[in-house]
């Protein structure tokens, strides 16, 4: 039988279309196998988590907008990779807003003591910042949000944390970074850092 082609999601924290973050997405998705759906958090329309406790007792979300593409595919995929700029040392607020809707992921394991159904994942952060405050707080947060959508194993952050003066699609630590995790994605490279580069980190 067939191997089934890989799936990954990427959430993408920019409200940018073509900025720092959309460069590096667009280097991984040149080279990942298989397909991707990717999620522009500032577009998509998916509102916050509104606490209403719903998921508390019954599986899903009680708010019915575009999230419901994303449970989809989050059931089901191979990979997930969040991507964003960072602000104020954080990830973007709109992709904690539709993160926060992982919330019926946590509800399952916790309060219904159930298994939440998502297929065990890969998971990639990939960061981009003009150099002021420091992405390893951002970093620990996407790592958390990983864990929440049972991605057990995440590659070394990838970062350009210099786009003030170097824009990301120059960064040749970074582009490199970024090739390095399609790889792993793709199941053809190593979760290891590159003895080589700083694995595009700042």
């Amino acid at each position: 039988m067939p191997a089934t082609p890989n799936k990954t999601l990427i959430l993408n924290g920019s409200p940018r279309k073509n900025g720092d973050t959309a460069s590096l997405i667009n280097v991984l998705t040149d080279s990942l196998k298989g397909e991707y759906f990717i999620v522009g958090c500032c577009s998509k329309g998916i509102t916050p988590c509104a606490d209403c406790r719903r998921c508390r007792t019954a599986p899903g979300c009680a708010i019915g907008d575009g999230m419901r593409d994303v449970y989809r595919y989050l059931e089901t995929c191979d990979n997930v990779v969040i991507a964003s700029p960072v602000w104020f040392s954080e990830l973007t607020g709109p992709l904690l807003s539709v993160a926060s809707r992982f919330q019926t992921y946590w509800c399952a394991r916790y309060f219904r003591h159930e298994d939440p159904g998502l297929k065990p994942k890969k998971g990639g952060v990939i960061l981009t910042g003009g150099g002021d405050g420091d992405p390893a707080r951002a970093f620990d947060t996407a790592k958390i949000l990983l864990h929440q959508v049972n991605a057990a194993e995440i590659f070394p952050l990838v970062c350009s944390h210099h786009t003030n003066t170097l824009p990301a699609a120059r960064d040749e630590n970074a582009v490199r970074a970024v090739r390095r995790l399609a790889g792993y994605l793709n199941g053809t490279g190593s979760i290891d850092k590159d003895p080589d580069d700083n694995g595009g980190e700042p």
